[in-house]
């Protein structure tokens, strides 16, 4: 068997631009090993990782209970499809319903496909159990969200680049203000056909806005007052990122339907799911939705782990106490900058404004003087500034990075 040619990281680079899809835009690092709260490039450099694969890597990179799990199912059966049972997924069913408090799970393996599974299961309870006529359910979602690319989620979206080109596109959805109660309440009332209200509850890829407190719980209870599905996406918040396993844990809240994703693997295989109690998830029948590898034994082991390791390691009380620990010192640093106007999130989300307009190359700039400085993060929506390491990290590594950071920003003062 050939052996791998060793590339640097242009090599690496010039591979992707000639024969990859060019549908990202990196930041110009090539990584080559993780482990913790730590990524090494090809060359051997070694970078805080403030991204964590958009949140996956919640648990740290190669966590070895984790890698141990998948391993140890891949070397017994990899794949039956669900023509047939498996003796994993039953257990991690019911592992993960009572971790999360719902009566059943549907297994897919990506986010996108997971809100998709949630878009089909509210449109079947609507016509089934609300009793709205068929084709007319309408669900509600929030501007500027962020739930997929596919051609329903993206048919949702207000974001130009996600829709350009890629259109008919699906309807069925009714956008309002996020964190606007009163556009909620409104879109309720006016109509009869409204099936769910599906929200993110904290907006990450829009710059991770942090809702009025109270609003998820308002919003729920309106949702209840009209029979309507409260749907929520934590895929990205989810799984102990922003100080609690949930983000809704926040207001108490208890969704209708639960969408989760990413982390749920801690970034070492595609595991998404949805769950939801007996009267809403009892709709689907064999034929309705599945996947060929959703439900499959090593996502199955590889889920377990991953939650066992959020529980045991007490992730969620570290988020919070560090994600209060990161905001209070770069709040500190803010006082007298003028380049960087706030921070905001919860927990290890979070995210600084530049103070430039969305157009202006100022944060790209800054993140890649991070990666000179090693740290790596990404700008979102322009002049937003993304910090999202894994959860494992301690204090002393977190004040590293805060050292980092600021650093870095002040070589960007005026």
């Amino acid at each position: 068997m050939a052996v791998l040619e060793q590339l640097t990281s242009q090599q690496a680079i010039d591979l992707e631009n000639k024969y990859g899809a060019h549908n990202y835009h990196p930041l110009p690092v090539v990584l080559s090993r993780g482990e913790g709260v730590y990524v090494w490039d090809v060359e051997g450099k070694k970078y805080y990782d403030f991204l964590s694969a958009y949140s996956a890597v919640n648990q740290g990179h190669c966590h070895p209970r984790i890698v141990d799990a998948m391993v140890s199912q891949a070397q017994t059966l990899t794949l039956t499809s669900r023509a047939f049972y498996n003796d994993s997924l039953g257990h991690y069913e019911k592992f993960a319903c009572e971790y999360f408090g719902f009566d059943k799970l549907l297994p897919m393996n990506t986010g996108a496909e997971a809100v998709e599974t949630a878009l089909k299961l509210c449109r079947k309870w609507a016509y089934e159990v609300k009793g709205i006529d068929e084709n007319d359910a309408e669900i509600i979602v929030c501007e500027n969200n962020f739930h997929g690319r596919t051609t329903t989620i993206i048919s949702f979206s207000n974001d130009p680049v996600a829709r350009k080109n890629f259109g008919p596109f699906t309807n069925g959805f009714i956008k309002i203000e996020y964190d606007n109660l009163v556009a909620l309440e409104d879109a309720l009332k006016n109509n009869s056909n409204v099936a769910g209200f599906l929200v993110e509850p904290i907006q990450g890829e829009a710059g991770v806005y942090v809702p009025s407190e109270g609003y998820l719980a308002k919003a729920k209870a309106l949702c209840e007052a009209h029979n309507v599905l409260f749907i929520a996406d934590e895929v990205q918040t989810g799984i102990a990122r922003t100080g609690q396993l949930l983000a809704v844990n926040h207001e108490n809240v208890k969704p209708d339907v639960l969408i989760l994703g990413k982390a749920l693997s801690g970034g070492a295989y595609p595991v998404s799911a949805v769950l939801a109690d007996d009267a809403i998830m009892n709709v689907i029948q064999p034929g309705n939705h599945g996947s060929t590898f959703g439900g499959n034994p090593i996502a199955a082991k590889v889920a377990i782990a991953a939650l066992e390791v959020v529980q045991d390691e007490k992730l969620a009380e570290n988020a919070e106490r560090l994600g209060q620990l990161f905001r209070s010192e770069i709040n500190t640093y803010i006082e007298s900058s003028k380049l960087v106007s706030l921070v905001r999130g919860k927990g290890l989300l979070n995210a600084i404004v530049i103070n430039d307009d969305e157009e202006s190359e100022t944060a790209w700039n800054i993140c890649m003087a991070l990666r000179d400085n090693g740290l790596l993060a990404k700008p979102t929506h322009g002049n937003i500034i993304r910090f999202a390491p894994p959860l494992v990290m301690n204090e002393e590594q977190l004040l590293d990075c805060v050292s980092i950071i600021i650093s870095t920003l002040k070589q960007f003062e005026n």
